[in-house]
């Protein structure tokens, strides 16, 4: 196993003290009394007498341990050596050699070693702790990702081209007198892929590729982050041409606010104004072309967003049905998939998802495989991964009683009878009653057939009949409401107050837009009548949309009891179950648990 130096260091250090300490030990043996030395003299105890500067040893015939006797200065011995003479004992001159030094100097150097060796390596950790940490990839990586890797994001794709060309063929561009753009803020909500994008660019112009997160340049001793983007800078310079890439910029990038006595927030600002200095001090004929991400675009210092810096943002979206075709297809690549899985079908399914999203659909769609000991991935597969995502876990331990279960499946089929009656509600994709992790007894989900961008007030309303579907169900069949419908209430709320207070869609208030108000509406800028008008305009949206999915409900009820009873039996409806169930549509289906009336 290797050591590092600095317990190399802390092994030598210990190992010299102990030296020391058993040098000290062993040469400071206690020192026996002269007249204790002299009556062993005399009773013919002492063989051999060594003498030299500092003591007198005595070597007993009876004791292996010597008796030492401290010689001190100007002293009379001539007693001691009389009864030595007498008694015949052999005595022995040693003066101290040239190499007795070496008894007390070989523990101090082991010592002093230790600690040049810690001081060293404290000025090396001390020198490191202020260079950059940025993870580089070398040009020709294989970890270095190919615009291939990237999809459902063209248009920043052919954004970025432009840099690619740069940088595999600088001359043509000087030749010309063009100048690259020092630096490209890629802005997008998160998962959207801006950092593989962003090591796509490195790989396709086959350079060294510097990444690090905005963060890493912050500690909390002043000085340090700006030490580190000079490093940074240094580094990409001496290996040009290169992409310095900085995520989440805003960590560092964001409006200075002024404030003084704050070391956090002085030390961020300094990093800051390191950057704009470095981006300042280099030109785009140095190779150097910075990258950066960010989600919340607003936040940033405007220095930062002028020109000669970050002075080019290629937005970074989500993907439309296309783009999201081409992602689960990259993705896909890496599982086996069976015949019957359809990715455009998928792809319509995920609508709001980002690049992070399917990539991990495409993963629990595997792991749903493994679990059922398959062989490749199906299309059901996709289903429990999309359910999974949307709606949370299948709570297997969760059992509802017979009266709660049949008003789940109620409630569901409130929603769904709406949704397959209103002309410009999105299509009805499956219904289910498995309770899920999210706190969902049931689910009513709805696929749109193309990406929207647009709504128009028909659509709007028929939104809100579906949300009052489930609660108008209740009461219809059950004869009484359920705290079931409390998240449609929220959600049918809030659209509403948006339909009123920010698109113009109220009779009443006309064609005025006030989205700049609080979420709860109450505003000081309004009067008390206007805010009074609001409330009344969200209540007269409520409550038609409710009454219209009671109409609706009680004009289809037999198909609101045979999905229902579709729902108890089968727990999950798909398109085709719910297209049958149309098509057999009655005017009245036998009683059933689903279709006895209210009491």
């Amino acid at each position: 196993m290797r050591r590092s130096g600095r317990d190399v260091g802390l092994w030598i250090a210990a190992v010299s003290v102990g030296l020391l300490l058993l040098f000290l030990s062993l040469d400071g043996e206690a020192r026996a009394p002269y007249t204790e030395a002299l009556a062993a003299i005399e009773a013919g105890k002492v063989k051999t007498a060594r003498i030299d500067e500092d003591e007198l040893r005595l070597e007993l015939a009876d004791v292996k341990r010597p008796l030492v006797v401290a010689r001190i200065p100007n002293m009379d011995e001539r007693t001691l050596l009389d009864a030595m003479a007498r008694k015949g004992v052999v005595i022995e001159a040693q003066p101290r050699g040239s190499l007795a030094w070496l008894w007390y100097a070989i523990p101090g150097a082991a010592l002093l070693a230790s600690i040049l060796l810690g001081r060293g390596r404290a000025q090396a950790g001390a020198a490191s702790f202020t260079r950059s940490k940025a993870r580089v990839v070398d040009a020709g990586s294989r970890s270095t990702a190919k615009f291939l890797d990237v999809a459902g994001v063209d248009d920043a794709k052919a954004e970025l081209a432009e840099v690619v060309r740069f940088l595999a063929e600088p001359e043509r561009f000087r030749k010309i007198g063009a100048r690259i753009p020092r630096g490209i803020l890629l802005v997008g909500p998160p998962g959207t892929g801006k950092t593989l994008l962003a090591r796509a660019v490195a790989g396709e112009a086959g350079v060294a590729f510097f990444s690090l997160s905005g963060s890493e340049f912050v500690e909390l001793f002043v000085g340090v982050g700006a030490s580190r983007v000079r490093d940074l800078f240094e580094q990409a310079k001496g290996r040009a041409p290169s992409i310095v890439f900085i995520d989440e910029l805003d960590a560092i990038g964001k409006t200075r606010s002024g404030a003084q006595g704050f070391v956090a927030n002085e030390e961020r600002e300094q990093a800051l104004n390191q950057l704009l200095v470095e981006m300042d001090g280099f030109d785009a004929s140095s190779g150097v072309v910075v990258l950066a991400a960010t989600n919340r675009p607003e936040i940033l210092d405007r220095a930062l967003l002028r020109a000669g810096r970050f002075d080019r943002q290629v937005l970074v979206d989500g993907p439309d049905v296309q783009g999201r075709t081409a992602i689960l297809e990259v993705h896909a690549r890496k599982v086996v998939l069976d015949r019957d899985v359809d990715l455009p079908v998928v792809a319509q399914r995920t609508a709001g998802m980002v690049g992070a999203d399917l990539a991990n659909l495409v993963n629990e769609a595997a792991l749903a495989a493994v679990r059922r000991d398959a062989v490749a991935v199906e299309a059901r597969d996709f289903e429990e991964a999309i359910d999974r995502l949307r709606l949370g876990l299948r709570k297997q331990g969760r059992i509802l009683s017979a009266a709660e279960r049949r008003l789940v499946a109620v409630h569901e089929s409130g929603h769904a009878v709406v949704a397959l009656s209103s002309a410009h509600a999105d299509p009805v994709d499956r219904v289910t009653i498995v309770p899920r992790s999210v706190g969902a007894l049931g689910a009513t989900l709805q696929l749109p057939e193309t990406d929207r961008y647009l709504l128009t007030r028909r659509e709007l309303e028929d939104r809100l009949a579906v949300l009052f579907g489930g609660r108008a169900a209740e009461e219809l069949v059950l004869g009484e409401e359920s705290t079931g419908a409390a998240d449609d209430l929220v959600h049918a709320t809030e659209t509403a107050h948006a339909m009123v207070t920010k698109l113009g869609m109220s009779k009443a208030l006309g064609p005025m837009s006030l989205g700049g108000l609080p979420p709860d509406g109450t505003s000081q800028l309004l009067g008390e009548e206007c805010r009074d008008r609001i409330d009344t305009e969200i209540g007269v949206l409520l409550t038609a949309a409710h009454h219209r999915a009671r109409a609706i409900l009680l004009a289809r009820r037999p198909l609101v009891d045979a999905v229902c009873a579709e729902l108890l039996a089968k727990e999950t409806l798909g398109r085709a179950d719910l297209a049958r169930l149309v098509r057999a549509e009655l005017p009245r289906v036998e009683p059933g648990p689903c279709n006895a009336e209210a009491s």
